[in-house]
């Protein structure tokens, strides 16, 4: 039962999203990451995204992303440019040391643009930080 998990909050684990070049489509396109800046590698890491206006919802996709190790980041998903009005939501959960860890994370309507982007000191990138 649900009520049975004991779940702690996540810290030191964001979901950015990153303007990156596109060789197939030759286009800059956005894509969302989850970064991990702890000093240990997170277990079977799993990230919940959907997405919604006042008016339409976008599907909701689960996706596993395994083991994370310490000071990276890996690839979620592209996010098309027609759900970027949208609120964009990100739960994440992931196993460390045997205890179960979770934390929602979301980007607000028209937040990811450049003019949001911010530099990542500790990856070296420049990228829009959910909250």
């Amino acid at each position: 039962m649900k009520k049975d998990i004991t779940f702690h909050v996540a810290e030191d684990v964001y979901i950015v999203a990153m303007k990156e070049w596109d060789k197939d489509f030759l286009s800059q396109n956005w894509n969302i990451y989850f970064v991990n800046t702890k000093k240990s590698s997170l277990e079977t890491v799993l990230v919940v995204s959907r997405g919604n206006s006042s008016t339409l919802k976008t599907s909701t996709l689960r996706h596993n992303l395994g083991n994370v190790e310490s000071n990276t980041m890996k690839k979620i998903e592209f996010i098309a440019n027609d759900v970027l009005s949208f609120t964009n939501e990100y739960l994440v959960t992931f196993f460390l040391d045997g205890k179960l860890y979770d934390k929602q994370f979301t980007f607000t309507p028209h937040s990811i643009s450049e003019e949001n982007l911010v530099e990542f000191k500790s990856l070296n990138v420049e990228v829009i930080v959910a909250k």
